[in-house]
């Protein structure tokens, strides 16, 4: 007697550790996304570079610090571009005494050429003089043709005197302006040796300490906008193709572990990184958290599509595609939308249909 107790116990046990799961259909809003991993980063973010080679002289911020357009970051030693510029600075100054000063080569010109004009009138008075007597037959023609002669040639220094002063002129102010551009181009070589930002943010990072040998191709720091963020999201490339600008996407961040951020699609980059196989986009929040920090990790979904009121099973129980079993056996069942959690069912069951989970 006993013993069939204690196998009647077992067969009850059996029997109650077999009973399989049911569920009911359900109307029910179904949400169709997909899955991404976000790092936080500032909007406008980019690296410090600088277009010399030299010694790193001082930094002039600190990680932290909030800079506006302009603003210089760091410096490298310019103490032999400075030389140069100042080099520069007194050939300009030479440059201009020779064409505007009182010492000017244009003045010993303009008083040869000052004397030729003296010299050629007088010739010339002379000359109309002997020509008004020799239309009279007066005098003889060897007097004629002296001053002729020497109104001829003083005409003739006059002109060159004239065009030597253009030419030098010319010459001078040709110097004169490869002077001033020369000065230019020291100053803006100087310039180069501060780095400057180039957008009004926040310094994220200074990679360089004084004293040290910096380069054009090392970065030497990071900025990027101080209180605009975008969401970086990195798409398996087998759902790249549903994602679209617009379209909704919830966030959760580690650093918020209770909180679902909503954001945008705002840029999709067509290049795949060939080795991680996925496609980056970007989203930007719709309301910002209030505290943001560059690298800050998290998940998305972005919302590919929406249904309202719709049939719905969880779908551990959909056999095969479109199977369910039911306290009837199975049935078949035409599945629509669906998501990691929840499918569809267009038809073959309804909400009173009670269905079995299937068997591991």
């Amino acid at each position: 007697m006993q013993k069939l107790k204690i196998c009647l116990l077992f067969v009850l046990f059996l029997s109650c550790s077999q009973k399989r799961e049911t569920v009911y259909p359900q109307k029910a809003k179904l949400t169709s996304s997909v899955y991404a991993s976000v790092t936080i980063q500032p909007d406008s973010l980019y690296k410090i570079y600088t277009v010399v080679a030299g010694i790193l002289d001082k930094n002039l911020v600190e990680e932290g610090d909030l800079v506006k357009e302009g603003d210089a970051i760091l410096k490298i030693n310019d103490r032999a571009p400075k030389l140069n510029s100042d080099n520069a600075y007194l050939s300009l100054q030479q440059s201009k005494e020779n064409v505007q000063g009182n010492a000017a080569i244009l003045k010993d010109i303009e008083d040869d050429i000052y004397s030729a004009k003296l010299k050629f009138t007088n010739d010339s008075i002379n000359f109309s003089r002997q020509k008004r007597l020799w239309d009279q037959n007066i005098g003889s023609k060897s007097e004629y043709d002296t001053k002729k002669l020497a109104y001829e040639l003083s005409e003739n220094q006059l002109k060159q005197q004239k065009a030597r002063y253009a030419r030098t002129k010319y010459d001078l102010e040709t110097k004169m302006e490869q002077a001033k551009n020369s000065y230019s181009t020291t100053q803006i070589v100087i310039d180069d040796y501060t780095v400057n930002s180039k957008i009004n943010g926040r310094v994220y990072a200074i990679l360089k300490e004084p004293g040290e040998l910096v380069n054009t191709l090392e970065p030497l720091g990071a900025i990027g906008s101080a209180t605009n963020f975008k969401i970086v999201m990195l798409i398996d490339e087998v759902d790249i193709i549903k994602v679209k600008v617009g379209q909704q996407t919830l966030v959760t961040l580690d650093a918020y572990p209770k909180e679902v951020f909503t954001a945008s699609v705002s840029k999709i980059y067509p290049q795949k990184d060939e080795r991680s196989q996925t496609f980056t986009i970007e989203a930007l929040f719709t309301k910002t958290p209030a505290t943001l920090y560059p690298g800050l990790a998290g998940e998305g979904n972005i919302v590919i599509s929406e249904k309202e009121d719709v049939l719905t099973i969880p779908i551990e129980y959909l056999m095969d595609g479109n199977m369910v079993e039911t306290e009837e056996g199975e049935v078949q069942v035409e599945v629509g939308f669906k998501n990691l959690e929840s499918v569809e069912i267009v038809s073959g069951i309804t909400e009173s249909t009670k269905l079995l989970k299937p068997k591991v």
